[in-house]
C-alpha cells in the first residue's frame, strides 16, 4: 500500500459525534492522564461509552435480520472491495428525502461499466457537508425526534437491483442510514441486511473518492453478538 494513498473515510468519535435521537451518543474520560504518583513517567488511560450505531459504522445483518450474522461473524471479505461511488448530489440538493435509484446506477454504469464482483458500492449524496451539525445533517435535533428526520438514503428498489443482478460485497453511504430518513419500514436495511450482507453508515470524506479504481477498507470493532459496531473506513487509492 506504500505506492498508493490513503484516503481516511472516518468521522472521529467524540463529543459532536452524531447518533439516532433516541441515543445518548459517545462518551470518552480520562481515568488518569499525568504523571504518577511518587514516580517520573508520564501514564495515560481512558474509558469510552457509545452505542454500536452511530458516527462512522457498520450495520451488521443481525441488525434487521433474526439469525442474521452478528459483527464478529461478518466475514471481512465483505468489507474489502472496490469502490464504485454513485454520485446523486445533484437530487439530493433539492430533496433531503432523495434515494439513490436504479436509473442512478445505470447512469453510473454507462460511464463507468458495470460494477465488478464484490464491490462496495458507496452512495454520495454530499451530506457530508453538514457534520456534525445535528438538525442539517439528520433533519431534526429534537431527543428522541424520529418522525422529522430527513436525508438520503438508497431505494429498496435498487436495493433488490443489486441483490438479484450484481455480486455486490457491501452499501456504504455518506449519511446516517443506507434507508432514507422519512423510511418508517427500513426497507434497505431488512432487503439488505436480510441477504447476509453489511452496510456502512456515516462516511466521511467520500467527494474525495474517485468514481472508480480506490479499494475500501471497512474494519469494524469486533463484538461478539453485536448487531452493529464502530468501524475504521479508508481507502487506498492509485
Amino acid at each position: 500500500m506504500s505506492a498508493q494513498r490513503v484516503l481516511d473515510l472516518t468521522y472521529s468519535f467524540e463529543e459532536r459525534t452524531l447518533y439516532w435521537p433516541t441515543e445518548t451518543g459517545f462518551h470518552y474520560w480520562y481515568e488518569h492522564h499525568g504523571p504518577v504518583a511518587g514516580e517520573e513517567r508520564f501514564y495515560a488511560a481512558g474509558t469510552f461509552y457509545a452505542p454500536e450505531h452511530g458516527g462512522t459504522h457498520l450495520d451488521g445483518p443481525l441488525h434487521f435480520s433474526e439469525g442474521g450474522a452478528s459483527v464478529d461473524r461478518v466475514p471481512l471479505e465483505k468489507c474489502i472491495g472496490p469502490a464504485c461511488v454513485i454520485d446523486f448530489r445533484r437530487r439530493a440538493e433539492s430533496d433531503a428525502d432523495a434515494a439513490l435509484s436504479v436509473s442512478d446506477l445505470e447512469r453510473h454504469e454507462r460511464q463507468w461499466g458495470r460494477l465488478p464482483d464484490g464491490a462496495i458500492v458507496v452512495a454520495y449524496s454530499g451530506w457530508g457537508r453538514f457534520w456534525p451539525q445535528k438538525k442539517q445533517y439528520l433533519g431534526t435535533d429534537r431527543w428522541a425526534d424520529v418522525e422529522n428526520l430527513h436525508f438520503p438514503g438508497y431505494s429498496s428498489e435498487l436495493a433488490s437491483f443489486l441483490l438479484r443482478e450484481r455480486n455486490i460485497a457491501a452499501l456504504a453511504i455518506d449519511t446516517a442510514s443506507l434507508d432514507p430518513g422519512r423510511s418508517r419500514d427500513f426497507p434497505v436495511h431488512r432487503l439488505w441486511l436480510g441477504a447476509g450482507r453489511p452496510g456502512f453508515e456515516n462516511l466521511a470524506n467520500v467527494g474525495a473518492l474517485p468514481p472508480r479504481g480506490a479499494t475500501i477498507y471497512g474494519i469494524p470493532m469486533k463484538i461478539a453478538g453485536g448487531t452493529g459496531a464502530p468501524a475504521r473506513v479508508f481507502a487506498a487509492i492509485p
